[in-house]
């Protein structure tokens, strides 16, 4: 079988995809999380959302995190932002990211410095996250984060460079 044919074999659902066991953490309860976690376990995503308010079926705490988890943080507004990010960082996480806009440093920075995190860590921390297609919508941000955790877990660098 070719490439070429393989491929193929896969986009019609022939060839089950090789996904690994992917940890996708989505926090604070948000339309944009809703959207995350649902299109993240039709990728081969295990979904987590955490939420120190305990919205409904959501961890109050961050819990282990390993190589193969992708946090992505759905709101930059809420007071639990800096420790939430802080008991992320000290995990072994593949990636950390924020949602807001990349114009200006994010609120996360001084959060985090406020709780005494060292700079190399908050570098971790992306932002923006996604692919940049224009997104406005809950369910436009989640596709466009996933395609960018896509895009990064296979070295790629999105969009239509090929």
């Amino acid at each position: 079988m070719t490439t070429e044919d393989a491929a193929c074999a896969v986009a019609h659902g022939e060839v089950p995809t090789e996904s690994g066991q992917r940890v996708l953490v989505a926090v604070f309860a948000s339309p944009v999380a809703e959207h995350l976690l649902r299109y993240g376990r039709d990728l081969g995503y295990t979904a987590v959302l955490v939420d120190p308010a305990g919205a409904d079926g959501a961890l109050t705490e961050v819990p282990e995190l390993g190589p193969d988890t992708d946090v992505v943080v759905t709101d930059h507004h809420r007071e639990e932002l800096g420790p939430v990010l802080r008991d992320a960082l000290r995990h072994d996480a593949r990636w950390i990211g924020i949602m807001g806009n990349p114009r200006h440093e994010g609120p996360h920075v001084q959060a985090l410095r406020d709780l005494g995190v060292d700079e190399d860590r908050i570098k971790r921390v992306h932002r923006p996250i996604g692919l940049n297609i224009g997104s406005r919508t809950p369910p436009e941000i989640a596709i466009a984060t996933l395609a960018g955790l896509i895009a990064d877990r296979n070295d790629k660098p999105g969009g239509f460079e090929f």
